[in-house]
């Protein structure tokens, strides 16, 4: 029987902990936390708050994986009418329609868009340079990243392709994350694997291929090697509660900067209590901007989708999210040229920031199942079809 040890207990370590115990093999999971979960926890109520968002995209090859296992579990499924509450704030007022420029690059025909130019030279020389600055910021909700524009067209025009796919791929569990992570836990446990928690790892065992599932920063320090580094977002996070009033926007989406206003209770009342909706924002920000200043970019999205907010707040938490956001690739550069999965002697890198395709925790998950493929001893995931 193989033996692996997985390093972190978040989504990803879940993930290989699964994949690994499956095929067979005896796995040691090692939580620093003293809960599972790592950014996919879920805040204990009242206010049932994720370190981020809590959509769940169906597209990629993560929800099939889960769904196999009856892991995805209830769905907050969208009202019709909240989704005609969906806003667009450009040139300071809102929408209900989005500019014509977006679609232009949303069209049919639209050439596949290059790796080794930035989004917004490629974009401007395809539709114009409105349509490039609106598709850039849209795109953020995908990318958390303060100028999109400057990202690699490939890599920018996917998760616009994705954002604006219809139906939605974002989907929600009811109970948010820690829904999914509860879930994911049962099962691992089931296959006999093994949890630690409070146990924080300073020194890689020898004796059993390791799966290293934290993120990029953590894993640099524990392997010691400076070069695990990558570029990625920066944002501001607010999570705000407000007293229920009718004809809040459910979305408001920035097109005059990158931001994100989202009101998590029109699909899933359980979020907040009786009579209150739960909104969270996410501003990316600049390297050398605040929290201060995201948080003040959100309250201008407040004002215009949500009157009258501050005398209806009873609850509010800002918070910066610094390299906690997922890969971002610079114009030439793709997934292939971050840091490799297989970093030798036995240790394999999975998380958010690594050599594997896919949006958000799909890289996650791709890269976990190749890290327990080569743990196993067994060939590489293709990971052009994963």
């Amino acid at each position: 029987m193989h033996r692996i040890t997985v390093v972190g207990g978040g989504f990803v370590g879940l993930t290989a902990a699964i994949t690994a115990a499956e095929a067979g093999a005896e796995v040691t999971v090692y939580e620093a936390h003293h809960t599972l979960g790592g950014r996919a926890r879920t805040a204990d109520g009242p206010y049932r708050t994720n370190e981020g968002p809590h959509a769940l995209y169906n597209g990629g090859p993560h929800w099939a994986w889960l769904a196999q296992r009856d892991l995805v579990g209830p769905l907050a499924p969208i009202p019709a009418r909240e989704g005609a509450r969906f806003r667009l704030r450009h040139r300071g007022a809102l929408r209900r329609t989005p500019p014509l420029a977006l679609l232009k690059l949303l069209r049919p025909g639209v050439p596949q868009a290059p790796v080794d130019q930035d989004f917004r030279t490629w974009a401007t020389g395809v539709a114009g340079e409105e349509a490039a600055r609106v598709a850039a910021h849209y795109a953020a909700v995908a990318l958390f990243h303060h100028d999109p524009g400057a990202l690699s067209a490939a890599f920018v025009q996917e998760r616009l392709r994705r954002a604006t796919r219809l139906p939605p791929e974002a989907h929600y569990p009811r109970g948010g994350w820690a829904s999914v992570i509860d879930r994911m836990a049962a099962r691992a446990w089931n296959l006999g694997v093994r949890v630690e928690t409070l146990a924080r790892i300073d020194t890689l065992p020898t004796d059993t291929p390791v799966v290293v599932a934290t993120s990029l920063a953590a894993a640099r320090r524990l392997l010691r090697d400076d070069s695990l580094t990558w570029p990625s977002g920066r944002t501001a996070l607010i999570d705000l509660a407000l007293r229920t009033r009718r004809g809040d926007a459910f979305i408001v989406s920035d097109l005059d900067v990158p931001g994100w206003l989202e009101r998590f209770t029109a699909q899933d009342p359980s979020l907040a209590p009786a009579g209150e909706q739960l909104i969270q924002g996410q501003i990316p920000i600049a390297p050398d901007e605040s929290r201060a200043d995201g948080a003040a970019r959100a309250e201008q999205l407040l004002d215009l989708g949500f009157p009258g907010w501050r005398e209806r707040v009873t609850w509010r938490r800002d918070a910066l999210a610094s390299g906690r956001t997922g890969a971002v690739d610079p114009p030439g550069t793709s997934w292939r040229d971050r840091p490799a999965v297989d970093r030798g002697d036995g240790v394999y890198l999975a998380g958010d920031q690594v050599a594997a395709p896919g949006v958000l925790s799909e890289v996650s998950f791709t890269s976990a199942l190749t890290a327990v493929s080569l743990a196993l001893g067994r060939k590489a995931l293709d990971l052009d079809q994963a």
